[in-house]
């Protein structure tokens, strides 16, 4: 009897082991290839500096209140609320100590495009890679070549506030298998190259539907309502609906590129919330892209 129970116990003891082999496998952190970042020559700067405003990167990067050229300090500590707990941003300056200056492209890109830390940890979502992912390694090379051109910040953001088990990462890898991957978020019949750029920029560096797409119980986007509007992830009011058949159906492609270009909406209104910040980085891109911008958002589904 009792040697049937060994038996028995030790094959509880197998399954388990490859239950947990199994699952290690599906959600391990997973960092691009080597050759994605090798060859990429020389950043581009001026594309850098176009990338970081269209992905806001100092809306939430830099100081509270910073104004100028103050904004360019990427030194994080902003807290973001959410309903898992509160995230601090981190320090992503060129100091190589509290900020990133230390990190190679590789380390870099992984975190941009496949939330994978430069230890190999996964990052927490509230970093939008999973927009990001959709970035070219292009991209990204001449982003890190600028941000590396910007002030050094000593400053070192506090530990996220999270309580269990939002403060295990490896569940994170499980969040990914999930939610996480690297496709168009719509499919658009006989898009232009403009409308495609729109998407790009949209999808990927501008990750707008991190704010305008509603979400799940676990966070995840409800892909299938994309850009249709939702509470506010940070918990306090809304965001609202930008696909034809919301806030802005009675606008022109012209009137979004005013928009973006000045804060002034067709009926003389101005941005206001969150998205005054948004337009403020929006602003400082070719009027080209922001031209695709809109006319990818006229081609998306209405909701």
């Amino acid at each position: 009897m009792a040697s049937k129970s060994s038996k028995i116990l030790a094959g509880l003891v197998v399954l388990a082991g490859v239950g947990a082999a199994t699952a290690w496998a599906l959600t391990k952190p997973s960092p691009r290839p080597d050759a994605d970042w090798a060859n990429l020559g020389t950043p581009d700067l001026v594309k850098g500096e176009q990338v970081i405003w269209a992905g806001g990167c100092v809306s939430c990067h830099a100081a509270t209140g910073a104004t100028g050229e103050a904004v360019k300090v990427l030194s994080g500590g902003r807290a973001l609320p959410s309903p898992f707990g509160t995230f601090h941003i981190p320090n992503i300056s060129s100091d190589p100590h509290a900020g990133i200056g230390s990190w190679t492209l590789a380390q870099f890109g992984n975190a941009m495009t496949r939330g994978v830390g430069p230890e190999g940890e996964h990052l927490y979502p509230s970093f939008p890679y999973g927009s990001y992912a959709r970035m070219t390694p292009a991209d990204v090379n001449n982003l890190f070549g600028y941000i590396k051109t910007l002030p050094a910040s000593s400053n070192v953001a506090p530990p996220h506030e999270l309580g269990f088990p939002f403060n295990i990462r490896l569940a994170v890898g499980g969040w990914k298998l999930l939610y996480f991957n690297d496709k168009p978020r719509v499919q658009l019949a006989n898009a232009d190259d403009k409308v495609k750029r729109g998407q790009y920029l949209v999808e990927g560096p501008g990750h707008c539907g991190e704010c305008h797409t509603p979400r799940d119980a676990l966070g995840g986007l409800k892909t299938n309502l994309w850009l249709a509007g939702g509470p506010n992830p940070e918990g306090k009011g809304s965001i609202p609906n930008i696909t034809p058949g919301g806030k802005v159906k009675d606008w022109s492609e012209a009137d979004m590129v005013n928009y973006f270009q000045t804060g002034f909406t067709p009926d003389f209104d101005s941005v206001g919330g969150q998205m005054a910040e948004v337009q403020q980085n929006l602003a400082h891109l070719p009027q080209a892209d922001l031209e695709a911008i809109s006319a990818y958002l006229k081609a998306v589904p209405a909701r």
